[in-house]
């Protein structure tokens, strides 16, 4: 491989110039989900030193070309993947339809009370039972998000008991007739839990891209589901819709 001299005289940081050469390196010769040579070769390679390498690798990662995994060393990723945010959205069909594999693997499932924000989104009491259902997507063959269900006790038992995993949207259709849509999504960063970091396979000192929803029963508009998302920020676009006439 050839590597251009990295000097201070062009007038732009070394840094800069190490992220832009590794940066053309990556498209051209690296496969997604392989990894970096470790910090001490590529420092030698450049001729600079550890923290100038990190903060080239720090530019990488935030282009979305890489991602450090904690204990495992630097790995170039896929592009961020295009996830549709509307009244209609079903995670399972509309990744299927942009072309992507995915699967559902379900981590639990428990009877809970509803407390705080369960029970507002659902429109209960506090201390009402639900259907609490856990869930690790794979987008790819990679871990892309954990989604924690909610679902009211009047749904009932015939889903929860059923459901293995899979797309959940699909047998809450096939159990009970009822049709979801989406009326709220509130996005926000937070720094993942331990628990979904060793799920997403990410370091703990990660941050998640977190999504609260509320789905509706589509004829009625009785809450059917509250869903809280934690994406794996490097992996997911958010597309938010906005009908015509908003």
């Amino acid at each position: 491989m050839v590597t251009r001299t990295i000097t201070s005289e062009t007038g732009i940081a070394r840094y800069l110039q190490i992220a832009d050469e590794f940066d053309r390196e990556i498209r051209r010769r690296y496969e997604v989900g392989q990894r970096l040579p470790g910090e001490h070769e590529l420092a030698e390679r450049f001729g600079v030193n550890r923290h100038t390498l990190r903060h080239a690798i720090d530019t990488l990662e935030g282009r979305g070309l890489v991602v450090r995994r904690h204990g495992a060393g630097t790995f170039v990723v896929a592009k961020p993947v295009n996830y549709l945010v509307d009244a209609a959205s079903r995670f399972t069909e509309n990744l299927v339809k942009a072309g992507h594999s995915t699967e559902s693997q379900l981590i639990r499932k428990v009877i809970v009370e509803a407390r705080g924000g369960v029970a507002k989104r659902l429109n209960l009491r506090d201390g009402e039972k639900v259907f609490a259902i856990e869930t690790l997507r794979l987008v790819d063959g990679g871990p892309f998000c954990v989604i924690s269900h909610f679902l009211p006790w009047s749904i009932g038992t015939a889903v929860f008991e059923a459901y293995n995993g899979g797309s959940l949207h699909t047998l809450i259709a096939r159990k009970t007739a009822k049709k979801l849509k989406r009326v709220l999504s509130l996005v926000t960063t937070v720094t993942v839990e331990a628990n979904d970091a060793a799920l997403l396979a990410i370091s703990p000192q990660h941050w998640v891209l977190r999504v609260k929803s509320v789905n509706v029963d589509a004829a009625g508009g009785k809450p059917v589901e509250y869903a809280v998302t934690r994406f794996r920020a490097d992996r997911v676009e958010l597309a938010i819709k906005i009908p015509l006439g908003s």
